[in-house]
């Protein structure tokens, strides 16, 4: 017999921040919705005005995604890279570049992929493997980079720097990956770093609180919390920050 399942409830929230300038601008985080995955993507900001700037390379990059995952992720995603490479002629080193966080799920597994500062949080019901605070994936190559250099895109998808989502494909054989049995999962976050601030940066709330608050009011309400805390800090001296508000894109999934 077949093992059937649920379908996943998935919602979704996003918010644009603001540039560099402090002057509103699009958004350059992505949430593509897939049949078995669902793929977090926030662009890099470029310092520099230009036409192909991070909101560019993670709408482009999202359009590679257009069909269930099948593959190995790491294979998939560097597929997608090399499409957009190909498609776009963009060259390792002078393009701009995305983060990339993927959840995929079948009857048997639930799979995660993170590539730079785009965390993936699970949890698990009660006396699993997961521990109750969750099991966060995360990649902290780039954070434990910055402070150490002077111009981390110097370091970018290099030994001893960070891997992201740019014009090599070769970038997503370095992602964090990890993987669980399917009954073991109950829920999941994937999160931009506009949203993961409010926890590692902020303190507001640990990962379990961010679901029990998009559990009652929506994910929405999430966001509402980070940009109320960065309001009161508006001239940035208590969480230091290149921006007063970064774009934030939330994806919790619920398996139970």
């Amino acid at each position: 017999m077949t093992q059937t399942r649920a379908t996943p409830v998935i919602s979704t929230a996003e918010r644009p921040g603001v540039g560099l300038d402090g002057l509103p601008r699009p958004t350059e985080d992505r949430v593509v919705l897939l049949e078995n995955a669902v793929v977090l993507l926030d662009g890099a900001t470029s310092p520099t005005p230009r036409e192909r700037d991070g909101g560019w390379h993670s709408r482009e990059l999202a359009a590679q995604f257009t069909g269930p995952l099948l593959g190995d992720l790491a294979e998939e995603l560097a597929g997608a890279i090399d499409r957009l490479r190909a498609r776009h002629g963009l060259v390792p080193g002078d393009s701009p570049s995305s983060t990339v966080a993927i959840l995929r799920w079948s009857t048997e597994t639930v799979d995660a992929l993170v590539l730079a500062d785009s965390p993936v949080v699970v949890f698990g019901p009660p006396g699993g493997p997961i521990p109750e605070e969750g099991e966060v994936v995360a990649d902290h190559r780039l954070r434990d980079l910055r402070g150490r250099v002077a111009k981390v895109t110097d370091w970018r998808n290099r030994p001893g720097g960070f891997w992201v989502a740019e014009a090599a494909p070769a970038a997503a054989g370095m992602a964090v990956r990890r993987s669980w049995p399917r009954d073991a999962v109950s829920t999941a976050v994937l999160a931009t770093d506009g949203v993961s601030c409010g926890v590692d940066d902020y303190g507001l709330f640990p990962w379990r609180e961010v679901t029990r608050i998009a559990f009652r009011n929506g994910p929405e309400a999430v966001l509402d919390r980070i940009r109320a805390a960065e309001e009161r800090d508006r001239d940035r001296t208590r969480w230091r920050r290149a921006k007063a508000h970064d774009d934030q894109a939330i994806a919790v999934i619920r398996f139970d």
